[in-house]
């Protein structure tokens, strides 16, 4: 069964602790960023790398996150042709996320 489309809110399992003020502080920081692959103006979407982490986030736009053919949990065209996997992403974003903090 697929996922419900992510229509700008926030997407929490039952089985989730709440965000603290920290994570969500983050969250919203890397959503202010462009895509990390393929560099689309933001708002992005925090992808998580693992369920549950909230600071190993990804900022993907929402072709290169759930695009069927292009997204992460899809064929994942785009991550191929820019020769990216998630800690480059993730790379992409942290150094983003260090740029607004100088």
């Amino acid at each position: 069964m697929r996922g419900l489309p992510n229509m700008g809110c926030e997407v929490i399992s039952k089985n989730s602790k709440p965000l603290t003020q920290r994570e969500r502080a983050h969250l919203a920081a890397v959503k202010s960023l462009p895509c990390s692959v393929c560099n689309a103006e933001p708002p992005s979407s925090a992808h998580h790398i693992r369920q549950g982490d909230h600071f190993t986030t990804v900022a993907l736009c929402a072709d290169c996150h759930q695009d069927n053919s292009l997204g992460w949990h899809g064929n994942r065209t785009a991550w191929k042709i820019a020769k990216m996997d998630e800690l480059d992403a993730l790379n992409v974003t942290l150094t983003g996320l260090s740029k607004d903090q100088i």
